[in-house]
């Protein structure tokens, strides 16, 4: 959405916030959780079209899951916000010629999964039920999929999992939310309404949903990834994880972006499954 249209809907929403700050609230909150894309393209389609296909299921919402058969390691791939598991094409060969048995799942709303929203919880729960079934090694997650593979780990024992890699992951909800609020304009009754809804339906505060700190008693090794020029992710959150996490290693890049699609990472991740 251009600045003008984003600018409008936040006004118009702080507006209805006048009337009734829970509705405009919840609005708020669901344009937030709402991708705009994400599902497959033909292209998209194509590039997946190689694997074994699952379907699997959380809540009675399906979980789209993708296995490129190896017989070495199970590496676990999350994509991030208004993405797929097509996303993952620039690595799959690679990872391919190390006969690695390579799992990608779509997020919620996102592929063919199922769910009209998304969060980061409900799709932490996805990545438990596909790591249930198939017992990784390794957690690959890219943006909100690194964060989501966190909270994962956190709220679930996982015991085949031994390494972690986040790659442009963002350290905490909160300047995701606050980034949010700040892009939308919003005025200081949606900004509290959003924060009571977390809590209303989530049971914690916003500040609790820091995936940095819940690294801190992570024994599976980490590797972080995040380029310092990251428009979407701040570098800053790269090393508020490597404070936090004790247990991992930082890679910086520089002039990758948000993405981090480039073939000179490829190596560094496998090298660190390998080790």
């Amino acid at each position: 959405m251009s600045s003008f249209v984003i600018k409008s809907i936040g006004n118009a929403l702080n507006t209805a916030s006048y009337i009734s700050s829970k509705y405009a609230s919840n609005k708020a909150l669901k344009l937030f959780a709402t991708p705009r894309k994400g599902r497959y393209n033909d292209e998209q389609s194509q590039l997946v079209s190689s694997a074994e296909k699952h379907v699997l299921s959380y809540n009675n919402q399906d979980i789209a899951v993708y296995n490129w058969k190896g017989k070495g390691q199970t590496i676990l791939l999350s994509h991030g916000w208004e993405s797929n598991a097509s996303r993952w094409s620039y690595i799959l060969d690679d990872l391919k010629a190390k006969d690695y048995n390579i799992i990608a799942l779509d997020a919620p709303a996102h592929g063919k999964s199922g769910s009209k929203l998304f969060n980061a919880i409900l799709y932490s729960e996805f990545i438990n039920v596909v790591a249930s079934a198939f017992q990784p090694e390794v957690l690959i997650g890219h943006s909100v999929g690194g964060m989501a593979s966190v909270f994962c780990l956190h709220n679930h024992d996982l015991q085949s999992v031994k390494k972690l890699v986040v790659l442009g992951a963002p350290a905490h909800f909160t300047g995701v939310f606050s980034r949010y609020k700040q892009m939308m304009g919003y005025n200081r009754k949606i900004s509290k309404g959003l924060d009571s809804i977390v809590l209303e339906r989530f049971g914690k505060t916003v500040d609790y949903f820091s995936a940095a700190n819940f690294t801190k008693e992570f024994s599976a090794k980490g590797l972080i990834i995040h380029d310092k020029k990251d428009r979407i992710i701040p570098y800053e959150d790269a090393l508020l994880f490597a404070n936090r996490y004790k247990n991992s290693e930082l890679i910086t890049t520089e002039g990758f972006g948000h993405g981090l699609k480039d073939k000179s990472i490829t190596p560094k991740i496998i090298e660190f499954i390998n080790a």
